[in-house]
């Protein structure tokens, strides 16, 4: 994994490090308690989108959050001859941010996470991390961030993840950056406080920032009372 000081000097840490904070503050208020439409059954795209709402209407301004946010933004590629839309995506929730000389998108994709396999796979394979790795999510940005929800422990759901990422093969298919240390991932984070670990991958220059790879800071955000993935519909 390359040094941090390489690029980060170029990134603006500070609001996206609001940003994240924002966020977290939103999430931990929104899911102190069950609520009818937030809570742990409650799909990926309602949670992201009342998530979304609520940091923007009562955590941001608070904050002073002088960026934009939004919720399941239309991202894709049109072709210039026939002004067909020829792949289109939607992040789950985006903050915008940009100064005179800097700008940022900062995408959080996320996941419902239980202990089952199947549940890691969702989050770290081609329709999970892979986005910001091969797809088209987080295009030209230097930083994005996982956001697995949890459904049971973090103990029985976050070691698992880590460990998977030591499989050969699931790290060419994300095309990982080892760190210094030769480790396929960075823990603590460099970039954020709240973030678990850290992921470097390696992108294709149509997609890639100007040095190349992207830093995917990962985050695991967990319901204030006791869940269970027994009762819970996969992915």
């Amino acid at each position: 994994m390359t040094g941090v000081a390489d690029w980060l000097s170029a990134f603006p840490l500070q609001p996206a490090t609001e940003a994240v904070e924002a966020l977290r503050q939103g999430w931990l208020e929104l899911a102190a308690r069950p609520r009818p439409d937030f809570n742990p059954k409650t799909k990926e795209d309602a949670l992201t989108k009342r998530l979304k709402v609520y940091v923007e209407n009562h955590v941001a301004r608070r904050r002073g959050l002088l960026g934009m946010w939004a919720a399941e933004d239309i991202i894709g590629e049109i072709d210039p001859a026939t002004g067909a839309l020829i792949e289109e995506r939607r992040t789950d929730i985006v903050y915008g941010w940009n100064s005179e000389v800097l700008a940022m998108k900062l995408v959080f994709e996320f996941k419902r996470l239980g202990r089952q396999k199947k549940h890691r796979d969702h989050y770290l394979r081609e329709q999970g991390l892979g986005r910001l790795v091969t797809g088209i999510y987080s295009r030209h940005q230097a930083v994005a961030a996982m956001v697995g929800v949890l459904l049971d422990a973090e103990e029985e759901v976050v070691p698992p993840i880590r460990d998977a990422l030591g499989d050969t093969a699931l790290a060419t298919l994300l095309r990982l950056r080892p760190t210094e240390a030769g480790e396929p991932y960075a823990r603590p984070s460099p970039l954020f406080a709240s973030a678990d670990f850290d992921t470097e991958h390696e992108r294709d220059p149509a997609l890639a920032s100007s040095h190349g790879t992207i830093r995917v800071s990962h985050f695991f955000f967990a319901f204030g009372y006791a869940t269970s993935t027994a009762k819970l519909k996969a992915p």
